[in-house]
């Protein structure tokens, strides 16, 4: 029950933010001060954590877990780490599970931040609809961590440092240089809307 309050109370008091909060709120932090920052607090993981309500990150091992998967109600996966050597909407036939995949590269390198939009609005419909989660990739740690991020972001009015602490709060995760890069753009950009509206 604590762990759903504590839910309760992060949402709400992140909903819909008012220009003085956006301002006074969570500081624009560096690559390297988001690294300490996430390097504090849980640092172990399951092969999945729920870190929001009905929504998990995972890893390879628990998107193969069919037995598992059934038991945590998972009713939609979002695949970060899609490739066609592994199985894809395919294995989950039979088992009612919406999926989708994105073949993503855990390389600084990498533009993640073109999924941040279509992740965040796969993730709020599913929740939308009363259906829990699985964001995966291979560890469960950089790739799928990222666009866990980018959702509280979008969708619940998160800055990237309420977002950061509201997941390792429940899993240790670390997102390459280069995402943690790009999510702080999107920071920058949904903050700047915020302050415009």
């Amino acid at each position: 029950m604590a762990f759903m309050s504590r839910f309760s109370r992060s949402r709400s008091n992140s909903r819909s933010p008012s220009r003085r909060d956006s301002e006074k709120g969570s500081p624009v932090l560096t690559v390297a001060e988001l690294e300490r920052l996430l390097y504090t607090g849980k640092t172990a993981c399951n092969h999945a954590d729920e870190v929001w309500p009905r929504l998990y990150i995972g890893d390879q091992e628990i998107a193969s877990d069919r037995r598992e998967l059934t038991r945590l109600g998972i009713s939609h996966i979002l695949n970060c780490a899609q490739s066609k050597w592994r199985g894809g909407a395919e294995y989950y036939a039979g088992m009612n599970i919406t999926y989708h995949g994105i073949e993503a590269h855990d390389s600084p390198s990498f533009d993640m931040s073109v999924n941040f939009y279509p992740a965040a609005e796969f993730i709020h419909k599913a929740l939308s609809m009363g259906g829990t989660v699985l964001v995966h990739c291979a560890v469960g740690v950089s790739r799928s961590a990222t666009l866990v991020l980018a959702y509280l972001m979008i969708r619940q009015n998160m800055t990237l440092v309420e977002a950061i602490k509201t997941v390792k709060d429940h899993r240790g995760v670390i997102p390459n240089r280069g995402f943690l890069r790009q999510l702080s753009g999107l920071d920058s950009i949904l903050r700047a809307s915020r302050n415009a509206a």
